[in-house]
């Protein structure tokens, strides 16, 4: 496996959560479960993509700019954490909230998939491909059973 395969797998996990967390209605015991879901695989996620590809991806000349482009997109997704973190499941604004949530992260996995994947494919060697599948496996398995 390699890691834009390791990567793809969990995106369609953060999609379907997301699709799940938006048809939720006020403060209802789904809606509290499934976000606090979204919130702990999107950061264990961010995290481990982070050190599983955008570092090694820095260290390319090819790859810079876009690594460093997808790690800004994720400081944007934890800002709108922060805000449904402090908005309560019952008000009307935390729906919009997480609609907004699901727009940054799609156009983020989207462009990841699409822009990102390909140029790192060019700048990484094929061996390099999947020893950081495993790394980024092994680091997202650590913090799920923390």
């Amino acid at each position: 496996m390699t890691i834009f395969e390791a990567l793809r797998k969990d995106h369609d996990i953060q999609r379907d959560l997301l699709s799940r967390l938006v048809e939720t209605h006020g403060d209802s015991e789904e809606r509290e479960k499934l976000y606090q879901k979204v919130r702990a695989e999107l950061k264990y996620h961010a995290n481990a993509e982070e050190r599983s590809l955008y570092i090694p991806m820095m260290d390319i000349d090819l790859t810079q700019e876009k690594a460093r482009h997808s790690v800004a997109e994720h400081h944007e997704i934890d800002e709108m954490i922060e805000l449904l973190d402090e908005t309560d499941y019952s008000a009307t604004n935390w729906l919009t909230h997480a609609k907004q949530l699901q727009h940054l992260v799609t156009h983020h996995l989207d462009e990841e998939e699409q822009e990102v994947f390909q140029l790192a494919g060019r700048g990484l060697k094929e061996q390099q491909k999947t020893s950081l599948a495993t790394q980024y496996q092994s680091e997202m398995k650590r913090q799920r059973s923390e």
